[in-house]
């Protein structure tokens, strides 16, 4: 399952990456306030149901794009093209992520950088990778000195101050960044590359591979009142085990009620 998650995850990225060249011909939809999908989005969910379709057709499907399709208690949970935004603006940060739930769990995680020809996987008990290596997250514990990623609540304003309040919380690190992809973030915290990660409202498609990667990376996931309940809430905290309660600690008097 894992090497057919890489084989749709890799034709995916040939597929957008052949596209990069002719985004001002591109049709664009805007689903809702700032957010877009492009005929490639749709192109490239098109390409991986069709390769996990042809080995699994039984399984079922969860996809940004063409939402679900019913089959049996194993779920692919597709974003063809998580940082559309980028892509569009040829900001040169984006990924293709696909994951498998099997009742609740997630079992098989895929996040692919066509650019830099990354590949992050992950199977459950079996360890994270990058290109065959084995990744980790850090060690840092406290907020001085860290690397934080996040991404700004652009779609839904009702929660922004709030996140104002996080944001000031983690004025300490030693930087803030917000490159929108998230699946690109949380692969990153799985590689080390960041020491953390938070963020308000993603969706299923938006994280469930990166948290994968994270949780064999080392890593601890949460949502804002240090529950599992992140699939359901959309509202994430991610990092090695001393460095989430780091970043709760430093977020929880800012989480409102409807956060929690």
């Amino acid at each position: 399952m894992l090497n057919i998650a890489v084989r749709a995850a890799r034709s995916a990225g040939d597929l957008i990456i052949r596209s990069s060249d002719n985004v001002g011909r591109l049709r664009i939809n805007q689903k809702s306030r700032n957010d877009f999908a492009s005929e490639v989005d749709q192109m490239a969910e098109r390409e991986i149901i069709n390769i996990i379709k042809t080995a699994y057709p039984e399984h079922a499907i969860l996809a940004e794009e063409s939402g679900a399709h019913k089959g049996n208690d194993y779920v692919w949970v597709i974003d063809p093209l998580d940082g559309t935004t980028n892509f569009l603006h040829g900001f040169p940060q984006y990924a293709v992520s696909i994951a498998l739930m099997h009742k609740n769990k997630i079992e098989v995680g895929v996040v692919y950088d066509p650019l830099r020809d990354e590949l992050f996987t992950a199977k459950r008990g079996g360890g994270a990778m990058l290109n065959n290596r084995r990744i980790r997250v850090t060690t840092q514990t406290g907020l001085v000195g860290a690397l934080i990623g996040t991404g700004f609540p652009f779609k839904n304003l009702q929660h922004l101050d709030a996140y104002l309040g996080m944001f000031r919380a983690m004025s300490d690190s030693a930087g803030i960044r917000r490159a929108g992809a998230a699946a690109l973030d949380l692969a990153y915290v799985a590689a080390g590359r960041l020491d953390g990660f938070w963020e308000i409202g993603l969706h299923e498609w938006d994280m469930a591979a990166g948290i994968l990667l994270i949780k064999e990376a080392g890593g601890v996931v949460t949502d804002f009142s240090f529950n599992d309940k992140f699939m359901e809430s959309g509202n994430v905290i991610a990092a090695n085990p001393r460095m989430h309660q780091t970043m709760y600690q430093a977020i929880e008097s800012h989480v409102t009620p409807a956060l929690k």
